[in-house]
């Protein structure tokens, strides 16, 4: 069920953005293979039945470093339409399963790479996290307050500049390989990733519309139609009337007297008296006020909370797979409607039937375990 259902997917068990963009292809019916390692010592991540990421995968574990682990490997790569790895570059190729080794195996193969600096560049091989990779593209200068950045937790560049970019890049390319009968390598480069997100922003300082310092802006908190308040009982809504209309509307509902347009930032006296207003009544009280209206004032909910939001419980944002909460699978679909996510399998537990789909008989897969290959 789903999109994707049909396509097979062998990814290299990592961390950060390969195993989400691997959850993605499989909430829309892929049918992904996590290679994960052969041995428990060396297991990268969560136990699986708190691994969210590992939803709706079968798993098999494989020594790569092992002859004929890496010939089982190269079996399913034989099989699959996209690969997924996340080493840093030349790491793949070293064990014998970079692109040449898997596209001569199988021409029409999709491979995916994601990594933070991509595959070359001076940074191309030295280690780094999402901090690091955003602060290069201008990411991490633009959010915080004014006197620092802040961490926007790993979202920004793992998530949204890694994963993302790399599911974009392999469906596009699975497209074209399905048409032309070849395969190619996609470079998803956390660091190109961040960068292409921050494009509003060069858009708007090519307008004279954006200035390098924080809380300066329309959309950094620096105006006041368009930031966070804390409310009496010490918690916060968030304010997004950008439009003029919109932001009377607000100052209606409130009471605030007039402050005129706030397309610009506004003088920090117009943000003073709206912080002052917003600490005389509670969170609650805030959102039956102005809840449902074009006011554009939500709650600010921490992940505890957010499940229980009225919204959120109408579209089923969250659910429930093995006692877990969790975000339900996005985007939906209005025909080819995936199954519901499934639990995260045990590292290794669907190694038999993965590796008879490859081809392989019972004595096959008995050597591998023999010679500790098969995990």
């Amino acid at each position: 069920m789903g999109p994707l259902a049909g396509v097979r997917v062998v990814e290299i068990k990592g961390i950060g953005p390969g195993p989400y963009a691997g959850m993605l292809l499989a909430d829309m019916g892929a049918d992904v293979i996590v290679v994960e390692r052969a041995t428990a010592s060396a297991s990268i991540g969560l136990p699986a039945s708190r691994d969210i990421h590992g939803r709706g995968k079968r798993s098999i574990a494989l020594d790569l470093k092992h002859p004929q682990g890496l010939a089982a490997l190269l079996r399913l790569v034989g099989r699959a339409e996209l690969l997924l790895e996340g080493f840093r570059p030349g790491v793949a190729e070293r064990l014998g399963f970079g692109p040449d080794d898997c596209l001569s195996r199988n021409p029409a193969l999709v491979y995916g790479r994601v990594t933070g600096w991509g595959q070359h560049g001076p940074l191309a091989g030295v280690a780094g996290h999402d901090i690091n990779y955003i602060s290069i593209t201008g990411v991490l200068a633009a959010i915080g307050a004014a006197e620092r950045p802040a961490p926007p937790l790993n979202l920004v560049g793992d998530y949204a500049g890694g994963s993302l970019f790399v599911v974009i890049g392999m469906l596009a390319a699975l497209l074209e390989a399905r048409a032309s009968g070849s395969g190619q390598v996609v470079d998803a480069a956390i660091t190109d990733g961040s960068a292409s997100l921050m494009s509003v922003v060069h858009g708007l300082a090519a307008l004279g519309h954006w200035q390098a310092s924080r809380r300066a802006n329309l959309l950094d908190g620096g105006a006041p139609n368009y930031d966070v308040y804390e409310t009496r009982d010490g918690r916060f809504v968030s304010v997004g009337a950008l439009e003029p209309a919109f932001f009377a509307l607000l100052r209606e509902r409130i009471g605030l007297a007039d402050t005129g347009q706030a397309a610009e930032p506004a003088p920090a006296d117009t943000k003073a008296r709206l912080a002052a207003l917003f600490r005389t009544r509670t969170q609650r009280e805030w959102c039956e006020l102005l809840s449902g209206s074009d006011a554009c004032v939500a709650p600010v909910l921490d992940y505890t909370e957010a499940p229980q939001h009225p919204h959120n419980r109408a579209r089923h944002t969250y659910i429930d797979v093995a006692g877990v909460t969790q975000p339900a699978p996005a985007p939906r679909f209005s025909r080819s409607v995936s199954d519901a996510p499934q639990a995260p399998h045990a590292a290794g537990a669907d190694a038999d039937a993965i590796l008879q789909q490859a081809g392989m008989s019972a004595a096959e897969i008995g050597e591998l375990r023999r010679c500790g290959a098969l995990g």
